[in-house]
């Protein structure tokens, strides 16, 4: 994965802050300079912030945990959507349901309603419904696909979120930080970057920046996700090939006769070993004289 460059950044407009009156003065250590009464961004702490994050969502996708994507401005949708498909992740770009963490259990029950009407509609047996039902259900499904379809593979709580905006997804934040989830994102200059575990600097108002940031960290996931599979062969390797050492150390204990296999013996030559003996043959009685 190439690493992003200071130009690309400042091309992508990273760099644009909010009105100096809306600053959060905790970014003091991310701001380089105020123009026109506009904060700007130091792009040299961006790099450096985003390659933390990068290197945490690596090590999340490497250990198999999911990361879930959030993101309901209406600029970072399409965004969040495409990137977290192409790596599998769960996401939100529609409505933060409230409870969605800390209510995990209700959110499953709508996620099997939704298996449950999929399987429906597709196996036939909606066919016995009314037109009237039918499109009742249709409707009922495309609510619950809106609002949870980009979860709906999710058995577990995400190991940790990835957000677009922490100010419009304080809802999400602090769920997260209630149940000790990991938090990665981007904040601007009218934010408090101490409410998450790694803060990336940058704009999260213009489609440029927020596309630049979300692909390079979904980047170092789908990294993560290939050294899993790269690690998981290896294993199955090393395995494969101990079994197959070890069915060696047995064969070395058998003793493989190198006879003439056409040639068949007595049944009670099939075990016969060194030291083994056939059993006496007992001789006929003899008749007596006069006996029948």
């Amino acid at each position: 994965m190439e690493k992003l460059s200071y130009n690309e950044l400042l091309e992508a407009g990273v760099h644009f802050g909010h009105l100096r009156k809306k600053w959060n003065p905790k970014m003091l250590p991310y701001i380089f300079m105020e123009k026109k009464g506009i904060h700007i961004i130091d792009l040299y702490k961006t790099l450096e912030k985003l390659d933390e994050a990068a290197a945490a969502v690596r090590s999340i996708a490497r250990s198999g945990k999911k990361i879930m994507f959030v993101a309901t401005k209406k600029q970072a949708k399409e965004i969040v959507e495409e990137q977290a498909r192409r790596v599998g992740m769960p996401f939100v770009s529609e409505r933060w349901l409230g409870g969605m963490l800390t209510n995990f259990s209700t959110i499953r029950k709508s996620i099997k309603k939704l298996q449950t009407i999929d399987r429906m509609l597709n196996d036939g047996s909606a066919e016995s419904m009314t037109k009237k039902e039918r499109l009742v259900l249709s409707r009922e499904r495309d609510k619950l696909e809106r609002v949870i379809g980009g979860v709906a593979q999710l058995n577990r709580l995400p190991a940790a979120l990835l957000l677009v905006d922490i100010g419009q997804e304080h809802i999400a934040l602090a769920e997260a930080v209630r149940l000790n989830i990991g938090t990665i994102g981007m904040v601007d200059t009218n934010c408090d970057p101490n409410k998450v575990d790694f803060a990336v600097p940058a704009n999260d108002d213009a489609a440029k920046s927020i596309q630049i940031i979300i692909k390079y960290l979904t980047d170092a996931i789908a990294e993560g996700l290939e050294e899993r599979a790269k690690n998981k062969e290896e294993i199955d390797e090393a395995a494969k090939q101990e079994r197959l050492d070890a069915g060696d150390e047995d064969m070395k204990d058998l003793k493989i006769d190198d006879g003439d296999e056409n040639k068949r013996g007595r049944p009670g030559d099939r075990f016969k070993g060194k030291g083994d003996k056939r059993p006496p043959q007992r001789k006929p009685l003899s008749r007596r004289p006069g006996s029948r």
